[in-house]
């Protein structure tokens, strides 16, 4: 049984690592290996024994139980800045990058990055910055915004390490009380930081003889009046700002605080649906229920089968396994866990601290130990080192076509510097 579940899990690792060149959606073979790895998991008791062991049930229940609370937090999350946007919230972003001189365009788009990564999550950050640089950088400064979506990437996934909002696996650590609010954001804040500064100003200095020709700015128009898109970024981003603080405060779970904001903001756009709704042709892309369409399912359902194929390998004890044989053949702790770093950018992090979660046990490791902390850091941050690394690199690799091999020879060996400088900082400050 061990063999099998191992056996179907390296199978489907590999077929989510070829995913752009096989053409076959990650999601898809996230959810088979995790049902299958279940699925064996029932089965081979019942044949070989006639019964189904009761901890099998019971485990199933509770691994689901904690994707469930992951996945019901992003929901909310995704679906609030998906309301946003619709309501034309990120113009008033759009107009800060509205600069002429390449250093301080370069240093404001990576610092709003760095930021707002850290609040609203990386993916949609980047999603949302590279699309902004589209605006503001015209198609003829090729290599400027190639250079400029990169460090796009470079500071959501920086930004993202720091925040228990901003990486999908800070996210997974904190959810599963690996860390604390405080704690991640004290320890690992300027780590994250020297990660992104030190790329921006050799990207920088490879750009400072250029002329960057920024696109007219022709006072677009809001389709939704200034007043009420205002609102709604400030309620939206507001909302999720205060997730943290209901978890210190009112000791609630991330994912009840984050469905609580959404239920806020739902009533509150349901409201100015109303008033707008004669007055805008397609009024109804302002409602909840539009933007429940365009979030990203797939990448939920993905998460979703990876977690169960994890828990499934460490209801049969091969992640411990695994942690126990890295110990004994490179010993410090900290080698592992920046090697876990560099492995995060040929596969997906997720599955990664996934399984770093089952591998070191919190009897062992507890509350804001220094593997966890820095497992946030260099599963975020090595994520940068190929422009398939990362969910946000994927985004930025399809929005302006970024080839793997030229992010390979152009910003992978820059990425490498803030990753080791940034891991450097963290081992020597903690």
């Amino acid at each position: 049984m061990e063999i099998l579940i191992i056996g179907v899990f390296i199978i489907g690792y590999v077929l989510i690592a070829l995913e752009h060149r096989l053409h076959i959606d990650k999601a898809a073979t996230a959810t088979l290996i995790g049902t299958i790895s279940w699925f064996i998991l029932f089965g081979v008791p019942l044949v070989t024994q006639g019964s189904i062991p009761h901890h099998i049930q019971h485990s199933l229940l509770h691994h689901v139980s904690e994707a469930a609370s992951i996945l019901f937090f992003l929901l909310g999350a995704m679906t609030i800045v998906e309301v946003i946007d619709s309501y034309d919230g990120f113009q008033y972003i759009l107009r800060l990058l509205r600069v002429h001189q390449v250093g301080v365009f370069l240093g404001i788009s990576t610092t709003i990055t760095f930021f707002l990564s850290a609040v609203i999550d990386n993916l949609t950050a980047t999603l949302l910055m590279v699309s902004l640089l589209q605006k503001v950088i015209s198609p003829e400064q090729r290599s400027s915004r190639l250079l400029g979506a990169s460090l796009v990437v470079l500071a959501a996934n920086s930004g993202g390490a720091w925040s228990p909002l901003g990486d999908i696996t800070t996210t997974m650590l904190w959810i599963k009380g690996c860390i604390t609010e405080k704690v991640i954001i004290q320890r690992t804040f300027i780590p994250s930081l020297l990660s992104v500064v030190l790329p921006y100003l050799i990207i920088f200095s490879k750009l400072r003889s250029a002329s960057i020709e920024i696109k007219s700015y022709n006072g677009e128009n809001f389709i939704v009046p200034r007043q009420v898109s205002l609102v709604v970024l400030i309620f939206g981003i507001g909302g999720i700002l205060a997730v943290p603080l209901m978890k210190i405060f009112l000791h609630v779970p991330p994912f009840l605080a984050m469905l609580l904001s959404l239920g806020g903001v739902w009533l509150l756009t349901e409201v100015f649906y109303r008033r707008l709704r004669r007055k805008l042709e397609e009024p109804n892309r302002l409602r909840v229920a539009a933007a429940l369409e365009r979030i990203d399912t797939p990448s939920l359902l993905f998460f979703l089968g990876i977690l169960l194929a994890i828990g499934a390998l460490g209801e049969i004890g091969a992640l411990r396994g695994l942690a126990q044989l890295l110990d004994r053949w490179i010993g410090n702790l900290d080698a592992v866990v920046f090697l876990l770093g560099i492995l995060s950018a040929v596969v997906d992090n997720v599955p990664l601290v996934a399984a770093a979660i089952e591998m070191y046990p919190l009897s062992e490791f507890p509350v804001d130990h220094r593997l966890w902390e820095f497992l946030a850091y260099a599963a975020g941050v090595g994520g940068n080192l190929l422009i398939i690394g990362s969910a946000a690199g994927v985004i930025a690799m399809g929005m302006e076509n970024i080839e793997f091999f030229w992010y390979l020879r152009r910003v992978s060996w820059i990425a490498f510097i803030g990753y080791s400088v940034g891991a450097l900082a963290y081992i020597l400050l903690v």
